[in-house]
C-alpha cells in the first residue's frame, strides 16, 4: 500500500513549512529514515527523512511552495507496487485506436523504443547526482553532466563543481535557446549572478525581519574591551592535540569564551534576564545561543543548561550544534529558549563587531578576530615592557532598558579577568 509523504510539524508553534529541495525525483528508490526532501520553516532549515521504504512515486508539491503541515507532499509506493504500476502503465494502449496496430507489428514498437534507453538511463543517474540547480546551469551552457566530476558525497555534482567547468571549459551556447528567454530563466535560480533580481529565500525574510524587529524593540548600546588572551592561546597550542585524541573532539576557542561569559552572567544575572513588558524575567539557567553562520543564512542553536557543563561539556555541546547546524539536523526546540548568545565575527577576520540582540535576550558577546599585538606588559614588581601578545576586542551589545552601562562594563570586566587568568581545568 502506498506511503504517503507529508509535511512535519517541525515544533508546536510551527504550522507551515517550505519545501526547497527534493533529494529524490519520481522513480528513484528510496529507504526508510533517508533524507527524502529539505523544508525550511520559521524555525529551522532541516532535511525530512523517508517515512518507507520503497519507491517515489509521485511529487505532489514542487520546490518553493508552502504548505500547511500534515499536507501531503508526495507518495512512496512499494517496490512491487511501483513496478506493476509502471507495467500496466507500459501495457496500456497508448489510445483506443491503437491496438489493431500494436498487435499487427509487435517487433517494430520494440525496436523503436530499444535506441533512447541508454539516454534515459544517462539522465537517471546526472538527476541522481546532482540538484535541480546544477542541472539548469547545465542546461543553460549546454554541459553534458557525464562530462563534470563531481566533489560532494557520493560523487554528487555541486554547483561549484559545474560553475568551475563552465569557467575552465568554453562551451557553445545551446542553438537553440533564444538569448531573450536566458536573463528571465536565471534570474528565477536560487544562485544570484550580476545583474539577476532573485527573491528572497524564506529564511532570508525571517532573518530581515528578526533584525528589524530586535532594533525596534531593544535599546541597543554597545561596549568594547580589549582582552590579552596569551595564556589561553599557549594552553590550546600545547593541549589540543592531546585533548583531540582523548575526547574525539576538537579543541577551539569558542568554549573559553562561553564559560567566561557564564562566570561573568551569574555574577550578574540582570545581564541574562529578558524583558517581558514592564517586568523582568531573571532566567535559572544559562541557555547560551551560538550563531553558526551558514552558506544560505544565520541560525542559532542553543546550547541548554549551559552552566551546569563543565569546559568539556560545553566543547562538546558547540561542536554538535554547530555540525548538525550545517547539515540541516537541528530539530525546533534546539533553536528555542536562549537566555543569552555569543556570535563570532572574528572567525572571517573582523577586528570586532557590533552585533544586534537575539530576542527576547538582553544582550549578545561578539568575539573578534584574535591577533597579535605588541602591548605594554607590566610585571610583578610593576616594570613596564613591550611584548607580542595574543589579542581579541570583545563587544557586548546589550539593551539598556534593563541594563546600565555601569553593569554592562562591569559584566566585560569580570569576563576579561577570566580569560586573562585562565586557570581552570580542560579535561
Amino acid at each position: 500500500m502506498p506511503t504517503d509523504v507529508v509535511m512535519p510539524q517541525m515544533g508546536e508553534s510551527i504550522f507551515e513549512g517550505t519545501i526547497t529541495k527534493w533529494l529524490k525525483k519520481p522513480g528513484d528508490k528510496v529507504q526508510r529514515d533517508e533524507p527524502l526532501f529539505e523544508i525550511s520553516t520559521d524555525k529551522v532549515d532541516a532535511e525530512i527523512p523517508a517515512p518507507a521504504s520503497g519507491v517515489l512515486q509521485d511529487i505532489k508539491v514542487g520546490e518553493g511552495n508552502t504548505v500547511q503541515v500534515n499536507t501531503v507532499v508526495g507518495v512512496i509506493a512499494g517496490e512491487g507496487e511501483a513496478s506493476a504500476a509502471a507495467a500496466a502503465k507500459a501495457a496500456a494502449p497508448p489510445s483506443a485506436a491503437a491496438p489493431p496496430v500494436a498487435e499487427a507489428a509487435p517487433s517494430k514498437p520494440v525496436a523503436a523504443a530499444a535506441p533512447p534507453a541508454p539516454a534515459i538511463e544517462e539522465e537517471e543517474e546526472d538527476h541522481a547526482r546532482s540538484s535541480p540547480l546544477v542541472r539548469k546551469i547545465a542546461r543553460e551552457h549546454n554541459v553534458n553532466l557525464v562530462q563534470v566530476t563531481g566533489t560532494g558525497l557520493g560523487g554528487r555534482i555541486t554547483k561549484q563543481d559545474i560553475l568551475a567547468f563552465v569557467e575552465r571549459v568554453p562551451v557553445p551556447a545551446a542553438p537553440a535557446a533564444p538569448p531573450v528567454t536566458a536573463a528571465p530563466a536565471l534570474a528565477s535560480a536560487p544562485a544570484a549572478y550580476p545583474g539577476d533580481l532573485v527573491p528572497m529565500t524564506k529564511m532570508r525574510k525571517i532573518i530581515a525581519d528578526r533584525m528589524i524587529e530586535s532594533r525596534r524593540t531593544s535599546a541597543h548600546v554597545h561596549c568594547m574591551f580589549e582582552v590579552d588572551i596569551t595564556k589561553i592561546v599557549n594552553l590550546r597550542n600545547k593541549t589540543k592535540n592531546a585533548f583531540e585524541q582523548r575526547h574525539g573532539t576538537r579543541l577551539t576557542f569558542m568554549p573559553f569564551f562561553v564559560r567566561a561569559a557564564i562566570i561573568a552572567l551569574q555574577q550578574f544575572p540582570i545581564v541574562n534576564a529578558s524583558a517581558e513588558g514592564d517586568n523582568i524575567r531573571y532566567h535559572r539557567h544559562v541557555n547560551v545561543g551560538i550563531a553558526v553562520a551558514l552558506d544560505w543564512g544565520l541560525i542559532v542553536p542553543v546550547l541548554k543548561n549551559a552552566d551546569d557543563l563543565n569546559f568539556l561539556g560545553l566543547q562538546r555541546g558547540i561542536t554538535d550544534l554547530g555540525e548538525r547546524a550545517r547539515t540541516k539536523k537541528l530539530k525546533p526546540e534546539e533553536v528555542e529558549s536562549s537566555t543569552f548568545t555569543v556570535t563570532n565575527p572574528g572567525q572571517f577576520g573582523a577586528v570586532f563587531g557590533l552585533p544586534i540582540i537575539n530576542q527576547p535576550n538582553s544582550a549578545i558577546l561578539g568575539v573578534g578576530g584574535i591577533t597579535k599585538t605588541p602591548l605594554v606588559v607590566t610585571d610583578k614588581d610593576g616594570n613596564d615592557s613591550i611584548a607580542i601578545r595574543s589579542v581579541v576586542h570583545l563587544t557586548l551589545g546589550y539593551d539598556h532598558r534593563i541594563i546600565d552601562g555601569a553593569v554592562a562594563d562591569q559584566f566585560m570586566a569580570l569576563v576579561k579577568k577570566t580569560l586573562e587568568g585562565w586557570g581552570e581545568e580542560i579535561g
